[in-house]
């Protein structure tokens, strides 16, 4: 787990983000759950915000049903109240004992069964991405990936052209011409993870948001995200794009719709949008053989264009 802790590289299987079922078992057994970890705090918190909109639900539903009653049988009409003493809030409301139970006391030594004693074998494994593998073996240089055929470390040449066929789908695969192309999905998500790593951000997947990648200033466990990335790619040459045997997404103009609405996604969770635009060099201006290096990265080009929600009640001036 030393590169989530020297750069937040990867995920744990396991868990959420952070590797962090040893120490949740670990926690279990010794602790008996006293500390949580910080999947632990989400799932309860989770937990208690679901329960008091039930138990605000259940309160609105019962003022209802005595305000029908006292109709029934007086015919006053009653305005059913959705704030006061009797309906919980955000303020008021406290969990019900079955979600802050206390922990129950691990058992001493004498109760506790042989099996319980073992020791723990930590089986999560850190899952990195094609990106993240890349940049840690070309960029920084400090990892060695090896070939699950033959168990022998892989050139940075064989994990240059095996993430690039990795994108590809079957019906491409068939034919080995068309192998390595300028517009493949790996080299344009690789610009923009080596890009923003490269100016010192924390970059990591944003599909929970609907968008490509999420940037953090410091790292998960500090903050939040504070830019959600949507990427776009752009044919310097319109007639690579016709010709291409790829359907980049992104590549054709979104509605106006599609966009307001990942907008507002990530608006309500405190994120700028950013649409970054990834132009791809015409090939006619580049020979094949460019593609066999990294090297071919620097006729890529970033651009970005930052998206914000106008509401008028905030940004009248």
């Amino acid at each position: 787990m030393l590169l989530w802790r020297r750069g937040f590289f990867g995920k744990g299987d396991l868990s959420r983000s952070e590797p962090s079922w040893l120490a949740r078992q670990i926690n279990i057994r010794k602790t008996g759950g006293k500390q949580m970890t910080s999947e632990e705090v989400t799932a309860k918190r989770r937990a208690e915000r679901r329960q008091f909109k039930l138990d605000r639900a259940a309160a609105i539903a019962a003022v209802a049903a005595e305000a029908e009653a006292i109709f029934e049988a007086e015919g006053r009409v009653i305005k059913p109240a959705l704030s006061g003493p009797g309906i919980p809030s955000a303020a008021t409301w406290r969990p019900s004992p079955s979600l802050t139970e206390p922990p129950v006391s691990p058992p001493s030594e004498e109760e506790v069964e042989p099996a319980e004693l073992e020791p723990l074998v930590d089986v999560e494994h850190l899952q990195l991405t094609l990106q993240e593998a890349f940049f840690l073996a070309w960029g920084l240089d400090c990892l060695t990936i090896l070939d699950p055929h033959t168990a022998e470390a892989m050139t940075l040449q064989q994990l240059w052209t095996a993430f690039q066929i990795a994108h590809l789908p079957p019906s491409i695969l068939s034919n080995p011409v068309s192998l390595l192309q300028l517009d493949n999905p790996f080299l344009i998500n690789y610009v923009i993870y080596h890009h923003y790593r490269s100016l010192g951000w924390v970059v990591k997947g944003g599909i929970k948001f609907c968008v490509d990648y999420l940037l953090y200033k410091r790292g998960p466990v500090f903050t939040h995200a504070e830019f959600a990335m949507v990427v776009c790619p752009v044919y310097e040459d319109i007639e690579d794009q016709k010709a291409s045997s790829l359907q980049l997404q992104n590549a054709t103009p979104f509605a106006w719709s599609w966009l307001s609405t990942i907008n507002r996604v990530n608006s309500q969770v405190q994120k700028t949008l950013i649409l970054v635009y990834v132009t791809i060099p015409a090939r006619s201006r580049l020979p094949s053989s460019v593609l066999n290096s990294p090297a071919c990265l620097e006729h890529y080009s970033v651009r970005e264009v930052t998206l914000r929600r106008f509401i008028p009640a905030r940004m009248r001036d």
